[in-house]
């Protein structure tokens, strides 16, 4: 079978962006006093710098959305808490008017999916204040049961903010977690920097209490954790090598070839979308190309599947399938664990997207993809 690489490169294009324009936008209330930190907590979280694109629409008085177009996160910042009695009021009947709005609409890109409640460690205290309005505010959520963190944002201190914390949890509040952060490192003195930690706990809370449709959105908007998306693209490896065994498991061997290549497609494709990188047609040919030619080896995985069957006499049919299956199985894999190093290598800056049509890329990802079949074997 001869592999078209131009042709499976333009696939691997159009299924990425279909990918992500079919994610589902995932949308959270962000409140708290002014000054906690909610701006350097949203754009240290996120992969765009949202609150940097404007001040966002006003949705009420005491709420603006902060979204960027195409990209499928909505921010609903609430402002104006510290104002008094009255307005705190307004704050917390607004945030449920939003909320119940999200659930009659009965689109999941309207709901609310979580809400995070920020407080200030370094402020030393926590108000009663804020206790009363969150206690009254969560009985008012047992109905809707939108998932609530308090963030204890400016968490310079982690003794103070394991203090803070403790005080919090005994209060015993509907919400899910109580999660200390500091969002960005902090210069104390010439000496000493308070180096940034949390955000990466933040998200593995939050990939645990959003719903499935929202977890390659989560894994695509977030910078904060590369292990989580390194988790979520193997989840993505796991059920294409699932599908690739059971299409190349067939009575007549190799006739499982065309049904490989959109599997693998669709796996890149899923992966890509969960680094959430600008990858582009380029890049996608080189990958292509350099697994073609690595150990004998195509794309769809038949090549191996060949060599395999000659050094077994008097493979039939069923042994045929059988080995097709699991070889198919292993060099899907092989791909996606090779394409994870790939997406990792570039997000930590230590390859560049432009580097992988040279001579040294393309052996780097010839390299890759050998070392995962080796290791898969």
């Amino acid at each position: 079978m001869e592999i078209n690489t131009d042709k499976i490169a333009e696939d691997c294009i159009k299924a990425i962006n279909e990918k992500i324009k079919n994610l589902k936008t995932l949308n959270i209330i962000v409140a708290g006093k002014t000054g906690v930190g909610k701006s350097t907590l949203i754009n240290g979280m996120f992969r765009e710098n949202l609150v940097e694109t404007g001040m966002g629409k006003p949705v009420t008085m005491h709420m603006r959305k902060i979204s960027k177009k195409g990209f499928p996160l909505n921010v609903y910042d609430t402002r104006g808490f510290e104002l008094g009695k009255d307005a705190q009021v307004e704050v917390k009947k607004e945030v449920v008017e939003v909320i119940q709005k999200g659930i009659v609409s009965k689109d999941v890109n309207e709901s609310i999916h979580c809400i995070w409640y920020c407080i200030n460690t370094a402020s030393n205290r926590v108000e009663q204040e804020e206790i009363d309005w969150l206690k009254d505010f969560t009985k008012e959520n047992q109905v809707t049961q939108v998932p609530i963190i308090i963030v204890l944002t400016q968490s310079f201190s982690k003794k103070k903010a394991k203090e803070m914390r403790d005080m919090i949890l005994n209060e015993n509040l509907d919400v899910i977690q109580v999660v200390p952060v500091l969002a960005m490192d902090y210069d104390i003195d010439d000496e000493y920097i308070a180096k940034a930690y949390g955000l990466d706990t933040l998200i593995k809370v939050m990939s645990e209490v959003l719903p499935n449709e929202l977890q390659d959105t989560l894994q695509n908007v977030q910078k904060a954790s590369l292990e989580e998306k390194k988790r979520y693209a193997q989840a993505a490896v796991v059920t294409a090598t699932a599908a690739a065994f059971g299409e190349g498991f067939s009575p007549i061997p190799f006739s499982d070839c065309a049904l490989l290549i959109p599997t693998q497609v669709a796996m890149i494709a899923s992966i890509t979308a969960i680094f959430g990188l600008d990858i582009n047609k380029s890049l996608i040919t080189s990958f292509v190309s350099s697994t073609v030619g690595a150990g004998g080896a195509t794309i769809a995985g038949k090549t191996i599947v060949s060599n395999l069957l000659k050094l077994i006499p008097g493979a039939g049919t069923i042994a045929g399938g059988s080995i097709s299956g699991a070889t198919a199985g292993m060099l899907t894999t092989a791909l996606g664990e090779a394409y994870i190093l790939l997406m990792e290598a570039i997000y930590k800056g230590e390859l560049k997207s432009s580097e992988m049509n040279t001579d040294i890329g393309k052996q780097e990802m010839k390299k890759l993809f050998k070392e995962r079949i080796k290791a898969n074997k």
